[in-house]
């Protein structure tokens, strides 16, 4: 058995300071261990995918971040694991409890992914190894992984068992409440024809200087659209991963505070993981602006109806702590949530658009990673 100390120490001296998660009590004493310390943080996601993505978020920022779930989670997390962390090839460490571990008796819901953990990780290309349980391996154990993330640029796996980590008090609160007084605004069409998701992205463009922002795309059409309109080096067209794009950003704004991060998903990817909405609403800061561009149908796989024609957008995101929250059907929105910095948390933004593309709508001309290594260079970071 090991103290919550001996591993988070010298993983901080290796630069991993950020820790996201969703908890296990196998993971207790690091979590209270790291909410305890005000130089390291702790993100509590609402699951384990969007654990996953703040984490990549963060590297992305140039933060060396730790994953933590029970492995019953490695489900939530395998979309994010292999269409996120794998394509962008975006570094990591992964720790993963082992419930339902062969020969130990737990709880019926944990037989399956016992037996399947190890294998699991395997099938995702994701190299793992035991957890250390004594402090001589600690070390040796975190250089092994930090090899193959600077070699391979993919994340690393630990699977833990159960007592590997002595218990730790909490001596903190872990959540800081939102400060209240959410900033709204409606913006009505005015009977006019709902814009186009390009004239959205265009003026989206317009406002948004090279330097200094920074806009990811949710997959799909919305960020083959913005390559086709204007492919600049603070573009993120993330591909896959369907609905991690606004936690991803949450990462990468907390990593990176001097930069203002606009991330633009769609109804259906805001709907697939609603949760983060309360996640970003509790950590983000005003440097961040989650745009859902909502033309109610999920547009690139043949426009089937979402049922977001029943869903308000914005008063949830004020419900979960955002500092404004604007909706309409009104372009002038866009202006309006970009220039509203003196929020005090994040900005929200719900504008209602009518389906359907531009004609011959390419893909992106260079490769995820492609993509990705352009923008850590343009913003000056590094993995």
């Amino acid at each position: 058995m090991i103290q919550a100390e001996e591993f988070v120490e010298p993983a901080r001296r290796l630069g991993f300071r950020r820790y996201t998660g969703v908890p296990c009590s196998f993971l207790t004493p690091f979590i209270n261990y790291v909410i305890n310390d005000d130089t390291l943080e702790y993100i509590s996601s609402a699951n384990e995918g969007d654990a996953l993505a703040t984490a990549a978020g963060a590297a992305i920022g140039g933060e060396r971040a730790v994953v933590m779930m029970q492995n019953s989670g490695l489900g939530n997390a395998v979309s994010p694991i292999t269409s996120l962390a794998w394509v962008f090839r975006i570094p990591m460490i992964i720790i993963a409890t082992h419930r339902g571990a062969p020969g130990v008796n737990d709880e019926p819901q944990h037989e399956l992914m016992g037996r399947i953990t190890g294998a699991l990780f395997e099938t995702m290309e994701v190299p793992w190894e035991p957890f250390p349980d004594e402090g001589t391996a600690i070390e040796p154990a975190l250089e092994r992984s930090l090899n193959y993330m600077r070699g391979q640029n993919r994340p690393y796996g630990f699977i833990m068992q159960k007592d590997t980590v002595a218990p730790h008090p909490l001596e903190k609160d872990s959540v800081t409440p939102a400060s209240g007084g959410c900033r709204r605004k409606r913006f009505p069409g005015r009977d006019k024809e709902r814009p186009s998701r390009s004239a959205v992205l265009k003026r989206l463009i317009e406002q948004t200087p090279e330097s200094g922002t920074v806009l990811v795309a949710t997959t799909g059409y919305t960020g083959r659209e913005l390559f086709a309109l204007a492919d600049r080096a603070n573009h993120l067209y993330m591909v896959g991963s369907m609905g991690c794009a606004s936690s991803l950003g949450l990462g990468l704004a907390l990593a990176r505070p001097d930069l203002e991060v606009i991330v633009i998903e769609g109804d259906g990817a805001a709907l697939m993981r609603m949760g983060n909405f309360a996640t970003i609403g509790t950590y983000g800061g005003p440097n961040l602006v989650h745009l859902v561009l909502d033309n109610e149908a999920h547009d690139s796989t043949g426009a089937q109806a979402t049922v977001s024609v029943n869903v308000r957008f914005a008063e949830i995101a004020g419900a979960c702590g955002y500092g404004a929250a604007y909706e309409g059907e009104d372009i002038a929105l866009i202006e309006e949530l970009l220039a509203a910095r003196d929020c005090t948390g994040p900005r929200f933004g719900h504008l209602k658009i009518r389906p359907g593309t531009i004609d011959n709508l390419p893909r992106p001309a260079i490769g995820p990673p492609g993509v990705l290594r352009r923008l850590m260079q343009h913003i000056g970071t590094s993995f």
